[in-house]
């Protein structure tokens, strides 16, 4: 069984690197003319940059994925129409608003439309909490979908960051696949993600030559929520949490701070803990290092929680991961010395 998910894995993962790459330089001197983002007083980039180069990342994964699943022809290999029809239809609303910016709420309403169709899709067997009701439970994943949707955008403001978050999320979703803990059309979905991030990480390297764009980071998001999602749904709740924790958490307390403020919290601004570490004198090299690293810890611990049948384990290494996210936070949080 594991030889095969590994097979399953490599056939995903690898045809998607290749693809991402080729596309990303294909499409660079396109997205140059078409969606050139300029930099701003909330830009951490200095120099006008394409993006678009989800447009790749995105059609490498699903190429990959749903080939690998169309070819395996096994009974829980069914492909999730759904899904991958929501992530190409929240990528288009992405490049959209890479063009011409979308109003904040039509751009909410049509990404809530394809979260609402990732979960209405699922099987009613699929429950997280079985004492809540069906409807509660549903509503609550469009909204928390909505949320991690937006904040993999949000997040994605520096060089490599989004790589740095979902190559070690989405390579642990493979191990946890061989582990017969993810069903196998998810984890073949993030072996191509996998690969297909491994793919665009040279054009992304500071200083980057193209940025995902929201047409990439939007389906990114959902995507990858998905994923997390069948792991939730499979009783793995601390690893479903423990594995996105950096982005979460940096991103949520970043939401609430604004709001008590009584800032615009919809309007793109440069107060992430990642952001504000650039501002303390933090390199972008040193910020994403510290991010990826945080991240395989995340993933070694949220192996770890979904490998052990003790409830008081998973919550210490939930703890543990908890701990070391605010811990890297409030060191982004302060001012490095000079010098």
């Amino acid at each position: 069984m594991a030889s095969s998910q590994l097979l399953l894995s490599l056939a995903a993962a690898v045809p998607a690197a290749l693809v991402s790459g080729v596309l990303t330089w294909a499409i660079r001197p396109l997205m140059m003319r078409i969606a050139l983002a300029k930099p701003n007083a909330r830009s951490s980039h200095r120099i006008p940059t394409p993006q678009g180069a989800g447009i790749a990342v995105v059609a490498a994964t699903l190429i990959a994925a749903v080939t690998v699943i169309a070819i395996a022809d096994a009974a829980e290999m069914k492909i999730p129409v759904a899904v991958f029809g929501a992530t190409l239809f929240i990528a288009a609303v992405g490049f959209v608003d890479d063009v011409r910016t979308i109003p904040v709420v039509p751009r909410l309403l049509l990404q809530g439309a394809a979260v609402v169709a990732v979960i209405a899709a699922a099987p009613e067997n699929l429950r997280i909490v079985d004492a809540c009701p069906l409807w509660l439970e549903r509503g609550l994943l469009v909204l928390a979908g909505l949320w991690f949707v937006n904040l993999v955008n949000f997040m994605d403001g520096l060089d490599l960051m989004t790589i740095a978050e979902i190559v070690p999320v989405t390579g642990a979703l493979v191990l946890l696949g061989w582990l017969a803990e993810l069903p196998t059309p998810a984890m073949v979905a993030a072996a191509a993600l996998f690969g297909a991030m491994l793919g665009f990480a040279p054009f992304n390297r500071p200083v980057a030559k193209i940025f995902l764009g929201d047409v990439g980071s939007l389906p990114i998001g959902l995507l990858a929520g998905w994923c997390l999602l069948q792991l939730a749904w499979h009783q793995q709740i601390a690893a479903a949490l423990l594995l996105p924790l950096y982005y979460l958490t940096d991103a949520t307390v970043t939401l609430f701070r604004r709001m008590a403020r009584r800032e615009p919290f919809w309007a793109a601004h440069r107060t992430h803990f990642y952001q504000r570490a650039t501002d303390n004198g933090f390199s972008v090299w040193r910020v994403v290092s510290e991010v990826f690293a945080l991240n395989v810890l995340l993933a070694a611990l949220a192996i770890g929680s979904a490998m052990t049948s003790s409830t008081a384990i998973a919550v210490l290494l939930f703890v543990i991961g908890g701990i070391a996210t605010a811990l890297l936070m409030r060191r982004f949080s302060r001012r490095q010395p000079s010098g």
